[in-house]
């Protein structure tokens, strides 16, 4: 197959951690075409879609060494089979725009995720589809009802709306003195509602990421704060642990897969805490690597055994 794979650039990544490179390198040793570009290479042309691309050969995991990229050539972006929409938030009117463009591929080439379905389905929103399964949840830009929100449940999380990798998520308890200047720093900072969430003292425990493929469980991770921090992202101290899905787990997985398969959001990150789902990840979810480094399922494989049989069928 030949593949296009909108991301970051491909030479910074961490060969041992990041998942996008993680699926390269599972295509290219299946001897697919590889082609990188990143969303500012894309334009759209009398309503044809192209893309500035490099193609990438000798894939391995070295850090330094990991690809060789040709010379820079315009990829016809109807003549690819796949097109990989992988590239990192933050989720903004550029992420929006390129989702828009990627559309008009929908006869020729498949792309995943859905363009449409990243574009509708933002992460922190998206979760509110599904509010039996999630802790009590207020977005909105208006202080007095954060502040009714926190006399209401106490300690809670506060975040942006739109962020991404833990950026800018704090803890404010029932009593903290930082409250008002925190919030004021919120609303100068972003045009964008906020979000705050119950605080979930199970995540001292870990917050659980479990990858979905099509709409099914196949595989999680345990990711657990580091002493003194509310995040469990792993680029920011989190612990990375093996865990086994529990029957909470699946129920959210049986409730919301077929959701997702029916949008198009094949492959999806979620994250729970405790008998909570707090994040639906649809833009470029993460964990592949760790989740198959502690004995589970290589899920770069499980991806393209998906995609061949796609194009097969």
């Amino acid at each position: 197959m030949k593949i296009a794979i909108q991301m970051d650039p491909i030479e910074r990544v961490n060969v041992n951690a990041d998942t996008t490179f993680d699926l390269a390198l599972e295509a290219y040793g299946r001897g697919h075409e590889i082609f990188v570009y990143e969303p500012s290479q894309l334009a759209m042309r009398d309503g044809k879609v192209s893309a500035r691309t490099r193609k990438a050969g000798a894939l391995k995991r070295a850090q330094g060494e990991h690809v060789t990229l040709a010379g820079e050539e315009i990829l016809d972006l109807h003549g690819v089979d796949i097109v990989l929409v992988r590239q990192d938030p933050p989720y903004n009117m550029a992420y929006i725009t390129a989702c828009h463009i990627l559309e008009r591929l929908k006869d020729d080439a498949l792309v995943v995720n859905d363009p449409r379905s990243i574009r509708d389905a933002p992460e922190k929103l998206f979760v509110t589809e599904f509010p039996d399964l999630a802790p009590p949840t207020l977005i909105t830009r208006d202080l007095g009802r954060i502040r009714a929100f926190r006399e209401e449940h106490g300690d809670m999380i506060l975040k942006p709306l739109y962020g991404n990798g833990g950026a800018g998520v704090f803890r404010l308890s029932s009593d903290d003195s930082n409250f008002n200047a925190l919030t004021e720093l919120f609303m100068q900072a972003f045009a964008e509602p906020v979000i705050a969430q119950q605080y979930l003292p199970a995540v001292r425990k870990g917050d659980k990421r479990i990858i979905l493929l099509d709409g099914e469980a196949v595989g999680a991770l345990n990711r657990v704060p580091a002493s003194g921090e509310t995040r469990s992202n792993l680029h920011v101290g989190g612990k990375a642990e093996a865990v086994e899905m529990t029957e909470r787990d699946q129920e959210i997985c049986d409730r919301i897969g077929p959701a997702l398969s029916q949008k198009g959001l094949i492959l999806v990150g979620i994250d729970v805490i405790g008998d909570y789902l707090t994040e639906i990840n649809v833009t470029s979810p993460t964990g592949v690597q760790e989740i198959r480094r502690f004995g589970g399922p290589d899920i770069s494989a499980l991806f393209w055994d998906w995609a061949e049989g796609r194009m097969e069928a």
